[in-house]
């Protein structure tokens, strides 16, 4: 049986159920809803519904047994280290490798190798050890994981601020209108391909991701992309909802051809690109225990610059 105790101080008004979740409990919300209903969330000692708010000096204390479908072992895999001290590891992960174990890949992830390189925080949930934030799976970049458990709860709560910067470089399909801006829409679930994300006001969250061209060519514009918001794939959904989607992503028609790019040059760009070029180029954050900024990034994957060189002649 695990504890969580936590005692709160909230800056803004937040409910229950959003802050365990944030706060790294280590379980899906619909199982933190689900222990709220059976009255294992105790708040100041006493039950409490998923909608209660909560105010500075509240102790919360939670009694539950995290689900544990396998172990997780350390894996001799490659890593390339962009920056490691005691407290933190910032590692350039490889397209096509996932961030975590999770059903359907229990092994081969970034966790397994870094278990075999140092040791990680454990206080997440088991199947996470010192995860902060993820990538999706096809795409590259770098990503800090925590080593000390001071460092953790540091590290989540500026994630939670939203103070980590991110810059990310993608190509996308078309030349944007505009040489950059702001796409503000909430992002939730879609209502019928349920593995994807959509721009939707239907139990949806705010969204906010800033654009900016590099290069406009021909048939492709060269992005740099800051977020605001970290939504799932919310960068991929943004850019397919103002009709210029990734390049190669297959889920949001970075993989369907646009009517005006010949099919020969089509096919040649999608030989290159087999996945959606999106790569996590740089991340800077406060460093948990030193206070100093700590700036690290990552240069383009093979096939991205093989497609910029491409483009490019």
């Amino acid at each position: 049986m695990d504890e969580f105790i936590r005692i709160v101080r909230p800056k803004n008004k937040i409910r229950i159920d959003k802050y365990l979740y944030k706060a790294g409990i280590g379980i899906s919300r619909s199982q933190i809803k689900k222990l709220i209903l059976e009255g294992k969330v105790l708040l100041n000692g006493h039950s409490v519904k998923a909608h209660a708010n909560l105010n500075k000096g509240d102790k919360i204390v939670v009694r539950y047994e995290k689900p544990t479908k396998f172990e997780i072992f350390s894996e001799a895999i490659p890593l390339d280290v962009a920056y490691e001290d005691s407290d933190v590891i910032v590692v350039n992960k490889s397209p096509g490798i996932v961030t975590h174990p999770a059903p359907g890949h229990p092994n081969g992830t970034l966790v397994n190798a870094l278990l075999h390189h140092c040791k990680l925080s454990s206080q997440t949930a088991r199947t996470r050890p010192g995860v902060l934030h993820r990538l999706d799976q096809d795409t590259s970049g770098v990503l800090v994981f925590a080593k000390s458990d001071t460092a953790l709860v540091a590290l989540a709560r500026d994630v939670e601020k939203r103070k980590f910067k991110r810059e990310y470089i993608t190509f996308v399909w078309g030349k944007m209108g505009l040489s950059e801006g702001t796409i503000d829409a909430p992002i939730g679930r879609h209502t019928i391909e349920r593995k994807q994300m959509a721009v939707t006001p239907l139990r949806s969250r705010n969204a906010v991701t800033h654009f900016k061209a590099i290069k406009q060519f021909k048939y492709i514009t060269y992005l740099a992309v800051k977020l605001e918001t970290g939504r799932t794939h919310q960068i991929r959904v943004h850019l397919a909802h103002l009709n210029h989607p990734v390049v190669g992503d297959s889920t949001y028609g970075g993989r369907t051809r646009p009517p005006k790019v010949p099919l020969v040059e089509f096919n040649k760009i999608m030989k290159i690109m087999t996945r959606q070029s999106l790569h996590a180029a740089s991340l800077a954050f406060m460093h948990p225990i030193r206070k100093e900024e700590v700036c690290t990034t990552a240069p383009l994957p093979a096939d991205m610059q093989e497609l910029l060189d491409y483009l490019s002649k």
